[in-house]
Parts: structure tokens; sequence; C-alpha cells
């Protein structure tokens, strides 16, 4: 039970810094009620008329708590009963009095709500629509104002509330001296009127140590204020919150603290508690903020910095909570248990009412945070970052972040002003997580999280999960979440109908943000869909989509691996770029980036203070090209978080592929390293067991989970089993790595060297261009002119070719016809569909003017993007040309050895033998009468396409008329044709 502040009036508020009494022994409340039993009796008959008296006044504002009548009936018991040896004795015997005096009717109080008023803090408790007065001091200063109410007041002696006291059970009591008072009530009604008005504003405070909850809640009339009337007892019924707000509480009566609960506790946080949430170093908030249990009811404790005020609203109840300085607030309501309640916050200025976040079970589950752990949470941005959700009935937005050197973590964004003081997060055991729930907080809001690191001090970073971005170069995350409505359906039931590699591949590499300069999102899916799909590629490939820093990196230094760049729109509107790609028919391949990211004191470097994202060995750790940060692949949490974000691409933004970047320097230890800047692994081999582990779990993962996509290396070296299955393992001894393609960068190197040379010297480069047909089958291969070979000096591929003008274009024809039809995929960047003579720059993209009608060379160009259209036609409708890619069966050479001729002839073949012919020459003259052998099942042959033909911008050097073959041996076969080779040109022929 609390103790009973004095009841003279001399003290009607208690000070912070007083100290609870102790609870008196049965012993000395014996001795006690001996020697104060006549005193008691005097001061009984007296104080009756004087709280009864007050109570009238105070009615003309509130209707009375239960308390105070329940008190003057105990006193009155025991003034007529001096026998009485024991409080509880005596508090009987008064309950027994009381109730036979009325027994006739029991009035009670309408709709009050009546709990005790704090312990150990000075709380001021209000009514629910305004501030009145309640308890012994009001009641004392409103009595004071008769004669009989101020010699009561100077007469009646201070008193230890007993455990009957404590109690409120019924309103029996009160009822009772109610009716011995009345004469009593008339006359302080009338002084009270005069005086007490004011007073009913005033907040009925608790004593802080000395001062005790003996005080009743007051509580406003329902309609106007009007003299409290008594009516036949009723229980207020409880009301319906509104959706998203506490609901009201229950009748005072299921309420009230019960007599045996123990004496009451300082509700205030400690000084060791306070120290950590002032600094950003506490662990667990939730233990020491929000409601909590405690003896002598409820604590409420808020944690908010530059508030005026803090009010707890739990139903019809308003408890105003004490400030305790530097933004704590706290106070001690006698409650059985934690209400559902709503805090009134009061600035300069404002008046916030919101839910207490720290009144909220943790968001994740054990199974969340065991995934996590293990590295095995396939869908790991469903529970880190911030995600906006209704917890436990109310709407808000949850944190969540893996920082597990850290000694704090707090929110800080545009919701709190970038301080993030008053909303310090949970840390969920070893896990590494920390989280919280912020209610009333939605999308839109910007926010980073503040974490004070091992060392004490602090730094200021970007959520690692966060889906969207501000736009740089501002580096703030941002709320969201997504409600787009896909519509391709259709294109990804099919999708999986056949394996990459064995369908028509074609891709169009693009950089989006220099594609059209300018151009959203939206606006690029009114635009690239229609251009690619009238030019025949079955697929784009997106040079890096996740959030980059620095325009100039392309996006291959990515700080914001779950977030589109928010420079061309945002998530969604990147979902509807995509959408409408898969509605034209085009699929969507994006360059991924797992190796390595940059150092920005906002990011992922030493994310929590300490090496964490990268490895914690720095010759491991730091990338010797590119001056950015290897991730630690070895590390359950760091692993997941790339193997999460491959599968996040593809399930939430219907991405069909991933071209991994830069898999080589993952690979190798030495990677670009000197000897003694790298340390073998365990075998004392050079090879990343890490990466190589992390690349299987990766495409595992991704082609259990998403049917129908491909995954794709970009790998230099000739590591074995780069698209062998993570399960078969090779000479090496190693499984494969899993991906389903790789890039033939060896041919793409080889090819545009022997392009380079004048065609006088090809003869002697003669090998560059056959050597790729020797490892064509070990890898399932891509054809790739990437952007790589179009920057840096590396020039544009028209401008690669020797020559003049005319030569230069024929040879880029030539080449892609050549391309298009070696086995493999094709990859082609930007800009060299129609020849464009510059390098290509993120800062201007494509030289489109090229294509203007209005300008001279316009239809030179225009004739190498007609070929492009044309070469992909022909090769989609062409099995023999993508069928048998990865199958020895599928080519065979005609002629791989006119080096002299600078010509070379093969046959592709589906896998029903039906041929396609193919023959370059990379000599500027024309062959006439050049003969082939052929097979002798080809009644005849009809010219496919000719790179030379006059539309394209050729010499028109063609075979308008089927060839048919003669019978006469040639190259190993039994039959041949006689072709005029037109001059640097491809030619394809097919059966007739």
């Amino acid at each position: 039970m609390t103790p009973r502040p004095e009841s003279s009036g001399s003290r009607p508020k208690g000070t912070a810094g007083e100290k609870i009494p102790e609870q008196p022994t049965a012993a000395q409340q014996k001795s006690a009620a001996k020697k104060t039993a006549v005193p008691k009796q005097a001061a009984a008959k007296k104080a009756a008329p004087a709280k009864a008296t007050a109570k009238k006044a105070a009615a003309g504002k509130t209707t009375v708590g239960k308390t105070v009548a329940k008190k003057a009936a105990t006193k009155k018991a025991a003034a007529e009963n001096t026998t009485a040896e024991q409080p509880a004795a005596g508090t009987a015997a008064a309950k027994k009095t009381a109730a036979k005096k009325t027994a006739a009717g029991k009035p009670a109080a309408k709709k009050a709500t009546t709990v005790k008023a704090t312990a150990a803090r000075t709380t001021a408790v209000k009514a629910a629509a305004s501030k009145s007065t309640a308890g012994e001091a009001v009641a004392g200063k409103a009595a004071a104002k008769s004669p009989a109410a101020k010699n009561t007041a100077k007469k009646a002696p201070a008193k230890k509330a007993t455990t009957a006291e404590s109690a409120a059970a019924t309103a029996t009591p009160a009822e009772a001296v109610a009716k011995k008072a009345a004469p009593a009530q008339a006359t302080a009604r009338k002084a009270a009127a005069k005086k007490t008005a004011p007073a009913t504003g005033t907040v009925a405070k608790s004593g802080a140590k000395k001062t005790t909850a003996g005080k009743a809640v007051a509580k406003k009339s329902a309609a106007k204020k009007t003299p409290a009337r008594k009516a036949p007892a009723r229980k207020a019924p409880a009301r319906k919150a509104p959706a998203g707000r506490a609901p009201a509480l229950e009748a005072a009566s299921a309420q009230v603290v019960p007599p045996e609960m123990e004496v009451a506790v300082s509700p205030a946080v400690d000084a060791a508690d306070r120290e950590r949430l002032l600094g950003g170093t506490h662990h667990d908030p939730h233990s020491v903020l929000g409601a909590h249990p405690v003896p002598g009811g409820i604590a409420f404790r808020a944690f908010r910095p530059y508030a005026l005020s803090v009010t707890v609203v739990a139903g019809e109840l308003r408890a105003e909570l004490h400030d305790d300085g530097e933004g704590f607030f706290s106070g001690l309501l006698p409650l059985r248990e934690v209400p559902a309640y709503r805090l009134i916050v009061e600035y300069e200025g404002t008046v916030l009412e919101t839910e207490d976040a720290y009144r909220f079970l943790p968001t994740l589950g054990d199974l969340d945070l065991h995934l996590i752990g293990e590295g095995r949470h396939e869908e790991l941005w469903t529970a880190l970052g911030a995600h906006p959700m209704t917890h436990e009935g109310v709407t808000g937005t949850r944190f969540a972040v893996w920082a597990p050197n850290a000694r704090g973590v707090r929110v800080a964004g545009t919701f709190n002003f970038w301080d993030g003081t008053g909303h310090v997060m949970r840390s969920l055991g070893s896990s590494g997580v920390w989280e919280l729930f912020l209610p009333d907080i939605g999308e839109g809001e910007l926010y980073k999280f503040e974490i004070t690191r091992p060392d004490g001090s602090k730094t200021l970073r970007a959520d690692p999960l966060a889906r969207r971005t501000e736009v740089p170069p501002a580096t703030s995350s941002v709320i969201t979440s997504s409600a787009y409505e896909w519509g391709d359906a259709e294109w990804l039931a099919r999708r999986a109908d056949a394996p990459a590699h064995e369908a028509p591949f074609s891709v169009y590499e693009v950089h989006l943000a220099s594609w059209r300069p300018g151009l959203t999102y939206r606006q690029l899916a009114e635009q690239l869909p229609g251009y690619v799909k009238n030019l025949g590629f079955t697929h784009v490939e997106l040079m890096p989509v996740a959030e980059h820093p620095f325009g100039g990196s392309w996006g291959y230094q990515v700080t914001g691996f779950y977030a589109p760049t928010a420079r061309l729109g945002t998530p969604d509107d990147f979902r509807y770029l995509v959408d409408r790609l898969h509605q034209a028919g085009i699929g969507v391949l994006m360059d991924w980036v797992p190796a390595h990211f940059p150092r920005d004191a906002w990011a992922l470097a030493e994310f929590d203070g300490r090496p964490l994202y990268e490895h914690e060995d720095p010759l491991r750790a730091a990338h010797p090209d590119w001056g950015t940060l290897e991730f630690d692949f070895g590390r359950n949490e760091v692993r997941n978080f790339l193997v999460a974000n491959a599968v996040y691409w593809c399930e939430e933004f219907h991405i069909d592929g991933l071209r991994v970047d830069a898999v080589a320097s993952m690979l190798y230890l030495d990677y670009s390293r000197e000897p003694g800047q790298w340390t073998p692994n365990e075998h004392g081999g050079r090879e990343n067991l890490d990466a190589v582990a992390f690349l299987q779990e990766m495409n595992a993962t991704v082609y259990r989970r998403v049917p129908g996509v491909v995954t794709i290396a970009e790998e230099s070296t000739a590591w074995d089993g780069v698209t062998r299955a993570t399960h078969h393992k090779g000479p090496s001894g190693f499984g494969g790595l899993g991906f389903g393609l790789k890039w033939n960068m060896g041919w793409m190197h080889d090819s545009l060297q022997y392009m380079s040379h004048e065609p006088v010297h090809r003869k002697y480069h003669h090998g560059e261009m056959t050597f790729s047909m020797v490892y064509a089958y070990s890898e399932n291969y891509v054809l790739p002119i990437s952007h790589d070979e179009v920057v840096h000096g590396k020039r544009s591929l028209v401008s690669k070719m020797p020559g003049d003008w005319w030569q230069q274009r024929a040879g880029v024809r030539a080449y892609l016809g050549f391309m298009w039809a070696h086995p493999g995929k094709q990859l082609l960047f930007m800009g060299q569909e129609f020849a464009q003579g510059a390098e290509w720059s993120e800062a201007h993209g494509p030289d489109w003017w090229l294509l203007d009608p209005g300008y001279g060379a316009e239809p030179d160009h225009r004739g190498v993007r007609d070929l492009v259209r044309d070469l992909n036609t022909v090769y989609r409708a062409t099995p023999a040309l993508w069928r048998l890619d990865t199958d020895p069966a599928g080519f065979e050479w005609i002629v791989g050895d006119a080096a002299d001729d600078n010509v070379l002839a093969f046959l592709r073949l589906d896998p029903e033998g039906v041929p396609v012919l193919a023959v370059s020459n990379f000599a500027p003259v024309t062959r006439q009468d050049y003969r082939l052998g052929v097979p002798e099942d080809v009644p005849a042959w009809h010219e496919a396409v000719n790179t030379d033909a006059a539309r394209y911008g050729g010499s028109d050097v063609t075979h308008p008329d089927p060839v048919k073959p003669e019978p006469q041996p040639w190259h190993g076969r039994p039959a041949s044709i006689r072709l005029t080779l037109p001059p640097l040109a491809t030619v394809w022929l097919r059966p007739a």
C-alpha cells in the first residue's frame, strides 16, 4: 500500500526530493491505535464534515472519487469502536457499520474513474477533459473557507494510511459518510462555490517521497459543469477506441491496486539507465521506458527530449507525468495491470498525441533471428530495414539493422528533426540485430541509423537494406512500401519454358541514365520497350540499377544494394519499366555487383565501428584496382546479405537474370596483388574458398526460388566449371559455380584484336578468330561487345576498324554477322547498333543525332541499325543458330584455315540437322567463284543475310537466286558451291 499525505492542508503538494516513509509494522500500528483512539474519534468527527464539504465543493466541477468517502467512513467507524486493536479490524468494523447505515440504497458516483495518485514522484492526475481538483489537499483548501472547516483543518492530526484505507472496494462507506455529513455539505457548498472555482483547474499532485497516493483522481462530468448528483450505482461501460488508438480503461474497480500490494517505489529512470539512454548506449530501452508493473502500481516512463510535458491517456484517464529533467518523465499510477494507453506530448508551440514506442513487443521473431544468425534468411529484406506495418493494431514503421559491434543504435530522421536521442533501438539478443517500432511514422520519411561505435564515437549511417534512397548526392534512406500491381503474368508463366542456353538470347546493353538523358523510369518505359522490340533483341541488360553515389562509376560502386537508383524515380517506377518491357516480350537482365563496395563513411565501410561487411584482414579487404572494399564472403550474415539481395531483385522486381560483375576478382586471393600482399587459403592455394561457397549458394538459391531466371558470370579467366552445376565436381576438385551463362571475354578480346588489324596483316592473326572454337563448349557462353570495350580510349566499335569510313562500316557489319552466327549468345552495347563513331560517355549517352534524317551520313548509320534488326529477326527464327549453342553437334567447320584469304566458313545445325552456312570475308576485295564444300543432302541454298546489301550501306554484291551445289568434292565434303564473296562482308545461307 502507499502512505497517505497529511490531511491538515498545510502540505497539499509533496516535492520530488522527499523520502518515502517506511511501512509501520503490525505492532506499531496496534500501539498507535491504543494511544490515539480518542483523538481519532474527535478528528474523525470534525474531519468528516470537512471532507464531505470538500467533496461537494469539488463536485461543482467533477464527481468525487470513492476513496475520500471511504477514508472518512473508516475514521468514523474507528471513533465509535475504540476497542480496535489492528487497522484491519478497524476497517472491517467500519465497513460493517457503514453497510448497516446505508442498507436502504447505494448511490454511486456517475462514471467516475477512481485511481490512486502516484508515489515517489509528483504525478499530475487530470480529468478526462480538463484539469480538476481532487484529493484531500484540494478538499482541505475548499473546506477551510468555512469556520468549521478551518477548525477541522487545524485540529485534524496527520495519519498514516492503513491497509484497509488503501483499498477501494465499494462505495458503501462513502455513502454512509455522505448521509452523516449532509448538514456540513450544505454549508460547505456555499462557501466552496465562491472560493473553489479557480481550484477546478488545479492539478492534484501526490508527494514525491513522504506524500503518497491517497488522493482520488477526479474526472470531469460527461456533459457540462453541474453539481454532482448521486445516481444508482452502475458500472461504467468500456468505450470502443477507434482503430489505431488505445482502448478505454475498464471500470475503475477492476484497476485499483489491491490492499496487499507492496510499498510503492520510485518510477523514475535510475541514474545508470538515464546516462546510457542519453549517451545512446542502452541495449534494452524497452525494459526501462514504457509502462511496467512495479510495487505500488504501474510505472510509466517516457524519454521525450525537448518536451514540456507528457500525459498518459488511457480511456478517460489522464495522468500528467512528472518532469524528471533532460527529457525524462515518469509517474506511478495505482493500477492492477498495464492498460492500453497513448501519450500526449506537449512541445513549444504544438501538442502531439501518439502511441508510446516503448510499449510494443519486438516485431521480429525467434525464427527471423535464427535464420539471420545462420546466414539462411532468404527474404532478409522483409526482416531488416524500414517497413511500414501494423503492429499490435497500431500503424507505424519497424526499423531493424544488423550492427553486432555497436554499443547502441538510434534512429534519426525527418520525423525527429535528425535527433535520434529519443528513439533508442533495442538489441535482440546475440543476433546483433537492433529493432524499434515507431508508431505514426510512414512512407516518405527520411532516416539513418546513429550508431555508437565500440570506442564511444558516433556515426550516422544509411540503412544497408534501404529499399529507397534520396536522390544523390543526398545519402539518406527513405521509408517505402510497394503498392504496384504487376501485369506481366503471361511473361512469367512462359519464361521458364526453355533454359537460356537453349533459347534465342540476344541482349541490348543499356545504361538507363544516359540512354536518353533526362528520362525517368516511367518515361523510359514509353520508349525503350518499343525501340528494343523493333530491333529484335530478346533481352535488355541494365547496367547497375542499385543506388550508387558517383554517377561516373556507372553504378559499379554500390552503396544501396536494395534500392533502385533514385535518379530516375521511385522503386515502383522501376517496377513499371520492367513490367512494360515484359509486356513487350523483352526479358530484363541486371548487372549485379557483389564483389566490392565503396569506402563512403555513411555507407557500409566499418559500419558499426569495426570491419563488418568487409574482411577483417586489411589485405583481404582492400581491392587493389578500384580503391574499394571486398565483402567478407566467409561471414554468415554478409553472405546472407548478398544472397538475399540476388533473390530480392528477382522476386521483388521480376528481374529475369543477373549478370554478376567482377567474378574473377572474387575467385582469386592474389587477384591484382603482388607476392606478399595476399595470404594463401587453408590448402595453400590462391582460390578464395569463401567466395566459391558464396557464389555456389547464391546460384543454387536463385535458381531454386525463381524458376526461369538466369545468372551470368563476367569471369575473365579459365576457372573450371563456372557454368557447371554446383554438385558436379570437375578436375580441380571443386563443384561448379552454378552460373547459367558466362561472358566469353577471350572471344571478345581476340576477335576485336583481329578486326583492328589492317586486312593485309590479318592473315598473321587468323588464329585469333578460330581459337575460340577450341574451348567454345567448355562453358555456356555469351559473346559480349559491352560498355567496357567502347570507353576509356578503347574507341567505339566502328572506330576500331581500319580503313576509310566505308571500310569501317563494312568491317562492323561483317563482324556483327560473324558474331551472330558464332556459337554463343550475343550482347551489344547501346550506340553500337548504329555505328556511333564516338566513345560512350555517361554524361550525354548515345549520339542519337546521327539518325536524324537531316544529317548527311544518316543512311550510313541507319543501315547498320537495319542490319542489326535483320540479324536478330533471322536469328530468332532459325533454331540452328541458338538451339545447340553449348553442344558440339551444332557446329561444323567448312574452312577455318584460309588465312591468306581472310575467309572463315562454318555450318550451324539444329537438333534435326537442318544447317545454316555462314561465310565471312574479312578482306576488302571481292572474291569471285569462291568454292566451299557443303552437305550433299541440301538441294539448294538461299541467301538469308548479306551484310553487303545496299540497304545496309554495302556494295550490294548479293545472290538473289538460289545457289545449287555441284557434285565436286571440296573441303572434305562430297559437294560444293561457288559463291561471289562480297568485300568485308558476312553471308548467311540456309536450305532453299
